[in-house]
C-alpha cells in the first residue's frame, strides 16, 4: 500500500486520536496527534506534514464549529497549500458548506467509516500531486486576471504585462 507521508491529527478526545492513530498507521508513514490545537502553527513550522485531520469543535459545551474554523483559516494563512480535512460530531450541511468555503479540502463526520475516512484522505493527497499542464496554468491566470478587471481586456492586459493584441490571440487560442 502507497504511503503519504505525515499526517496531523487534531482533537479533544484522547479515544479519537488513538483510534484515528490505529485507523492511519498503514496509510501514512508517521500519525502525529495533538489534543489541542494551541500548538498546530509551531508544529507545522517544524514537521513536514502531508495532511491535518482538525475537530471542529474545542469549546466545552460549544459545538457550532467556530473553534475548527478559526484554526483552518489560521493554517491556511501560514501554509496555503497544505489540505485541511474538517470532522466533526455535529455534521450540519452548512458548517460543511462555511468550511469548504474557508478552504477545507473535505469534510467528515463523527462517528466515521474507516474505509470511507481513508478513501477521503487518499483522494484530498492524490488531487494535491496532480499538476497542471502551463497552458492550464495560463488560461487559469487570464481568466482570473479577466475577472478581476470585471471584463475589461485593457486592463487586464496591463496587469499581465501583455498587449491588448496579444490578450486576445492568448483568448482565441483558449476558445
Amino acid at each position: 500500500m502507497k504511503t503519504y507521508g505525515t499526517i496531523l491529527v487534531i482533537d479533544d478526545n484522547e479515544a479519537i486520536l488513538t483510534a484515528l492513530k490505529y485507523c492511519l498507521t498503514e496509510m501514512f508513514d508517521r500519525v502525529i496527534t495533538l489534543s489541542s490545537p494551541e500548538g498546530v502553527l509551531k508544529l507545522l513550522g517544524q514537521e513536514t506534514v502531508a495532511l491535518v485531520l482538525l475537530d471542529m469543535n474545542f469549546s466545552i459545551g460549544v459545538n457550532d464549529g467556530q473553534d475548527g474554523l478559526t484554526w483552518l483559516r489560521a493554517i491556511r494563512k501560514h501554509h496555503p497549500d497544505l489540505p485541511v480535512v474538517l470532522m466533526t460530531a455535529y455534521g450540519e450541511v452548512s458548517l460543511a458548506v462555511r468550511g469548504l468555503k474557508s478552504g477545507a479540502a473535505d469534510f467528515i463526520t463523527k462517528p466515521w467509516d474507516n474505509d470511507e475516512l481513508v478513501r477521503k484522505l487518499k483522494d484530498v493527497l492524490d488531487a494535491q500531486q496532480d499538476v497542471a499542464t502551463l497552458d492550464e496554468v495560463e488560461a487559469e491566470h487570464i481568466r482570473r486576471a479577466i475577472d478581476r478587471c470585471h471584463g475589461n481586456l485593457k486592463l487586464a492586459a496591463e496587469q499581465l504585462g501583455i498587449t491588448r493584441q496579444t490578450l486576445y490571440n492568448k483568448i482565441k487560442k483558449l476558445s
